[in-house]
């Protein structure tokens, strides 16, 4: 890939549009803050007003972004710089702002305002819903964004299924049908695993994670669990939000959110360490691609797969905790002073099934996801009404995981994404966790530094590979494309067949046998 940093023959058509082009970026980085200071800072009688704001400025973006002038100046640019090296920072831009374009254009100002305005309404009503345990104060807006999805949907456009213009907005160029394979396979060596672990009659003890673990204590401790797997506080900042996530509004300006329980450790340790791996994609773009789309994830089972490559195969790594496990005994002596590593090690990769996706185990965190893109796939056709949600929440629930949660809140009230018309999401995530063994699988062949570093608990030649490979990419190529180029195949399950079977068989004692671990 030529580097974008290379003097590129641009004229004065291109120069205009990438004047607007970073205006419009300027005032989509000012919508973020005001959403980042909504879920971290903000009152709550501010809720209304934000609101307000946030549907402001979102159609102006819109406005701006599809104007007829808008794109008169991409035909001109497009003209000007016909025959572009398609990966260099003039091609690369021109033709992501083509796609967004025309995106967009099928949208309307209406459908924009409408879709911020009832996203807003339905944030305030999920928070105060999922507090009280109330899906039925909830529903009448889950049902507004159900059909901002279906229309949304048609707006696009689709050949097979409505759910396929959906997913292709977070993972460009996949469709319905390659995610149902994909699961199928991850299922299939999943449930297996499981089984074979429940059976082994290994029981591990993870009631350390549960002693008193003082929350100022954790405020302090994740700055330096941030910093030693990479991530640059000059350039970041942690916040708390009750749903934890990561931000951009700049390289410079990369923050992230977590969240403190005091009786339950895990949720800060991981919660931030998966919050760092998504800023450390953004903060490693090109400095070129600044002010400009270039400058974020490929998709977003690409940048999924950099939040759980850190929180899972280094952050749950023992090689990880025998570095970095004695600051953790002096931030928490009197809840872990008479833990070994080892215990430590086996507690935090426990497999336990967990109502709670965001606290699931590595192993059946998948099955979160394969729930929730089966039953988006429903509310979106029509074939289950939001009314019968929560009973077929805890129905699959109970014959993926075995269990049932105790209340919505737990249950199909757990998650923010309904809050707006974001189906099509949740597949990103168990995505991400096989382009994840498959990044890291390749980076430890590709680079022997890598396996030692990490052996002593350090990231640093893992960064260097993954900024070379994925990080500086941006948006220039397609996720598939990365994948191919950097492990030199297609996505599919056999690093993550390699990876939980090799993992959890050390785990639990098992052996393997036709490929699957087994008792």
């Amino acid at each position: 890939m030529p580097n974008p940093n290379e003097a590129q023959a641009v004229g004065p058509a291109f120069d205009a549009l990438l004047e607007d082009v970073q205006r419009l970026n300027d005032l989509g980085k000012a919508a973020a803050v005001i959403g980042w200071d909504r879920e971290v800072n903000m009152p709550p009688g501010g809720v209304q007003a934000r609101i307000q704001q946030m549907t402001t400025l979102s159609r102006l973006i819109y406005e701006m972004g599809t104007s007829d002038e808008m794109g008169e100046r991409l035909e001109r640019a497009e003209a000007e710089q016909q025959g572009a090296d398609p990966e260099s920072f003039v091609g690369a831009l021109l033709h992501v702002l083509r796609r967004d374009f025309d995106d967009a254009r099928m949208l309307s100002s209406d459908f924009v305002t409408r879709r911020s305005q009832i996203s807003g309404q339905a944030h305030q009503a999920w928070t105060k819903a999922r507090e009280e345990n109330d899906f039925e104060a909830f529903q009448p807006h889950l049902e507004k964004v159900v059909e901002l999805g279906r229309e949304l949907a048609g707006l696009y456009g689709y050949e097979d299924t409505p759910y396929d213009a959906l997913v292709n907005r977070y993972e460009r160029g996949i469709t319905t049908a390659e995610v149902a394979r994909l699961f199928e396979d991850a299922r299939a060596i999943i449930v297996p695993l499981r089984e074979a672990i429940e059976s082994s009659g290994v029981e591990i003890d993870d009631s350390i994670l549960h002693r008193e673990y003082d929350v100022a204590a954790q405020e302090r401790y994740v700055r330096t669990l941030a910093e030693a797997v990479g991530y640059d506080l000059n350039r970041g900042h942690i916040g708390t939000a009750v749903h934890p996530f990561a931000t951009s509004f700049a390289q410079g300006d990369c923050r992230i959110t977590t969240r403190y329980y005091p009786r339950h450790i895990n949720a800060a340790l991981f919660g931030t360490m998966h919050e760092c791996g998504h800023a450390m994609y953004e903060m490693g773009t090109d400095p070129a691609f600044a002010r400009t789309p270039l400058a974020r994830g490929a998709s977003s089972g690409i940048h999924e797969s950099q939040s759980r490559m850190i929180e899972n195969a280094v952050g749950r790594s023992l090689p990880f905790w025998q570095a970095h496990y004695p600051g953790l005994q002096n931030a928490f002596p009197s809840a872990l002073s008479d833990v070994p590593v080892s215990d430590f090690h086996a507690a935090i990769n426990k497999v336990q099934a967990s109502p709670i996706r965001v606290e699931a185990d590595e192993l059946t965190y998948n099955l979160h996801i394969i729930l929730r893109f089966e039953l988006e796939q429903a509310l979106i056709s029509g074939d289950l009404a939001v009314a019968d949600l929560p009973t077929a929440w805890n129905d699959q629930m109970q014959a993926l995981l075995g269990i049932t949660p105790e209340s919505d809140t737990v249950g199909v009230l757990q998650d923010i994404h309904w809050t707006g018309p974001s189906f099509g999401y949740f597949p990103t995530y168990a995505l991400g966790n096989l382009y994840a063994a498959q990044l890291m699988e390749a980076a430890v062949e590709q680079a022997p530094q890598v396996a030692s570093d990490l052996d002593r608990g350090s990231t640093e030649a893992l960064l260097v590979w993954l900024r070379d490979n994925v990080h500086r990419h941006g948006r220039v190529l397609l996720p598939a494309e990365i994948c191919r180029r950097a492990t030199g195949r297609a996505l599919d399950v056999g690093a993550f067949d390699r990876y939980v079977n090799d993992k959890f068989a050390t785990l639990y004692g098992l052996t393997r046998a036709g490929g699957a671990a087994q008792v």
